[in-house]
């Protein structure tokens, strides 16, 4: 009998010609056959709509006596990738300062910035670090966790050996340029416009600006062309000047 058929076979029988044996064989084959179960392709979806530039935002965070330990005034926009029905989601959204709350505490080396939105599930972690002896801090670790619509479970993410948005104790660090911050390969974050200062407040008001690089190479760039352009136009003045004397001197009388 062949295994998934009613055919009985008696491979003995002396009667059985070539015919029949490859006849047999493959219903043999065909009874055996195991059917691979289908795979399911994963397609990447569009991004979704660009929110625009975000709000920005003015968020505090006091120490233990009621003062302000850490002041953040920027616009924060998430770029966050996750999977969702077979497919790579690229999920862009704005952080509104109007549904965010901000906490968080401060240590004579370390100070941390929680916001949180109840309304899109977000709570987004930035801890800054103090260097005692250089007295030089910087954004130093940035975690996130999420639940948008889309997901299936809840997102998170965490870098803890950055090193960004470097200041000095007293100072606040600024930056007018737009900055993106790669915290892990399926997130990071676009800064417009901040401006932080987790150490060394006194009262509720920014300390001296220090400007990130992006601002002073912008400062600096339009100065060496300007200053480029002025030695050209030097050089083709000289040029013209010394050849107009030489064609005077050729018509002097001799």
């Amino acid at each position: 009998m062949v295994p998934g058929s009613d055919v009985a076979v008696d491979f003995s029988d002396p009667r059985l010609d070539s015919q029949h044996t490859l006849l047999a064989a493959a219903v043999l084959h065909q009874g055996l056959a195991t059917v691979a179960p289908p795979t399911t392709a994963q397609t990447t979806a569009a991004p979704h709509k660009d929110p625009g530039r975000p709000e920005k935002g003015n968020y505090v965070v006091a120490s233990s006596n009621g003062t302000a330990c850490l002041l953040a005034s920027m616009g924060l926009q998430l770029n966050v990738t996750f999977n969702s029905q077979n497919k790579t989601v690229q999920e862009v959204l704005n952080l509104r300062p109007n549904v965010t709350k901000a906490s968080g505490s401060c240590e004579s080396d370390r100070a941390s910035l929680l916001l949180s939105s109840e309304a899109e599930k977000i709570n987004l972690t930035f801890i800054f670090t103090l260097n005692a002896t250089s007295k030089k801090y910087h954004l130093s670790e940035v975690s996130l966790s999420a639940d948008l619509p889309d997901m299936k479970e809840r997102f998170s993410a965490t870098n803890r050996s950055l090193d960004s948005l470097r200041g000095t104790f007293g100072f606040s660090y600024m930056c007018h340029e737009e900055q993106t911050l790669t915290v892990a390969q399926n997130f990071s974050i676009n800064t417009f416009q901040p401006q932080v200062q987790p150490f060394g407040l006194s009262g509720d008001q920014f300390g001296a600006a220090e400007e990130c690089q992006l601002d002073e190479d912008n400062v600096l760039i339009p100065i060496v062309v300007g200053a480029a352009l002025a030695g050209l136009v030097l050089i083709v003045l000289l040029a013209y000047l010394i050849g107009r004397k030489r064609s005077h001197a050729g018509y002097q009388t001799i």
